[in-house]
This record gives structure tokens, sequence and C-alpha cells, in this order.
């Protein structure tokens, strides 16, 4: 709906682009069902197909996987990297750290609502700064 009245988009035209963001996120053979049959990590990727009918140069997630099973986390990983490649602009807080090491172009690491640590991938996983980040790390990866 939002691509027909915001952008004004034709009805026939808003429903390609849905057929096509369905598919882009791997939901295309959804298309007919209601959205309390879809699974949590399906209902993300719905929302991901809805965000993108906008056209935007910027996404934000906060916690996208935080409330999906571990079987679901992956397929909106998965999108999302997929997102990524195609250079969509992405700012993502998340505790998944794998997945922030290896999409992220740059890492801001917060503790109690305070930037505490900046940096590359790269820079922050193997050589961190601040001794809270250092710790964090520490704890998470072996």
């Amino acid at each position: 709906m939002a691509p027909i009245k915001v952008k004004n988009t034709s009805k026939l035209e808003a429903k390609k682009i849905a057929l096509e963001l369905l598919n882009k996120v791997g939901l295309r053979e959804k298309i007919d069902c209601y959205p309390s049959s879809l699974s949590g990590g399906q209902r993300q990727r719905v929302a991901i197909a809805r965000t993108l009918a906008m056209q935007p140069k910027v996404i934000l997630f906060d916690e996208p996987t935080s409330a999906l099973d571990p079987e679901m986390v992956g397929e909106v990983l998965n999108v999302m990297k997929e997102l990524a490649k195609e250079g969509m602009t992405m700012v993502i807080v998340t505790h998944e750290m794998g997945f922030a090491k290896e999409v992220g172009d740059r890492i801001i690491f917060m503790d109690e609502g305070k930037i505490i640590e900046t940096g590359t991938p790269k820079e922050v996983f193997n050589s961190p700064q601040s001794p809270r980040t250092k710790d964090f790390l520490s704890k998470i990866i072996k």
C-alpha cells in the first residue's frame, strides 16, 4: 500500500514490485498467505521486502533476529547479507557478532548508551582498544 499512496505507484506496478521483492527474500510462494500463517523468520523477510518497496537509501535494523528461533535467524541474515552485497546501506543493532564481522564495513561498540569503540571489523575484533570491548569479545569469541 505504501508505494501506491506515498510514491503514486499504480496498483499493477506495485503488485509487480511486490512479487519481485517476495522472490528476492525467498517468499514468492507465500503471496496469498495471511501474516498469521508465516513463521517469525518469514515475517521478518516480508518486513524487509516491504521496506525495499519504498526504495530506501538506508535501512535501519534493530535486533532483527532477536525474537527468532535459531533456525530462522539464518534466513533473515542471508537476506541481509545479499542486501549488503548489493550495496544497500544498513545500520544494524545486533548481538550477532559473526554476522557483524562478516558483513559490516564499520563496527560501533556501545556500552550503556555510549560509544566506546569504533573501527573496521578487523580493528574492533582483532585489536580492540577499549577494556570493555576486550572483555566482551573474550567472552563470546573462543
